[in-house]
């Protein structure tokens, strides 16, 4: 599928928001590392090819693996991802499909024990935005290049 139009060659305010937003999410108190793993998981569930090219590229820049790149879609199987990294994962997961199971107040405490009050509203808002990220590449036809 070829890219319907060029959306950036002329951004809507609501392009130009979600870009503000990324600039507050790169500000982030949660780790690189976390934000590019949440990004891949999402983009997997999604099946969105783009953000998935962009974000495992980001995530060897900053020094990630192939080994758990390769396996992140079965993060729970391994135990080299942190309990920090398997608690933001398995939030990802909830929120991505969250019509199916709804984010249980279990989970809640789980990500709390890793995470503090502001920074599990940070993991939302990353959740939310790569979820917005890759329904916009799919709905516009972007593919990995």
């Amino acid at each position: 599928m070829a890219q319907r139009f060029n959306y950036n060659a002329n951004p809507s305010e609501g392009l130009k928001i979600l870009y503000e937003m990324e600039k507050v999410i790169n500000h982030s108190s949660i780790s690189k590392t976390i934000r590019e793993l949440i990004k891949i998981r999402a983009s997997q569930i999604n099946k969105c090819a783009f953000c998935l090219n962009m974000h495992t590229a980001e995530a060897r820049k900053l020094g990630e693996t192939e080994q758990r790149l390769y396996c992140l879609s079965a993060w729970e199987e391994c135990d080299f991802y942190t309990d920090e990294e398997k608690a933001a994962l398995e939030l990802t997961e909830h929120i991505t499909l969250i019509s199916n199971h709804g984010v249980p107040d279990s989970l809640y405490q789980h990500v709390r024990t890793f995470f503090s009050e502001e920074q599990y509203f940070e993991l939302i808002i990353i959740i939310g935005q790569i979820n917005t990220w890759n329904r916009i590449s799919i709905a516009m036809g972007n593919t990995a290049k």
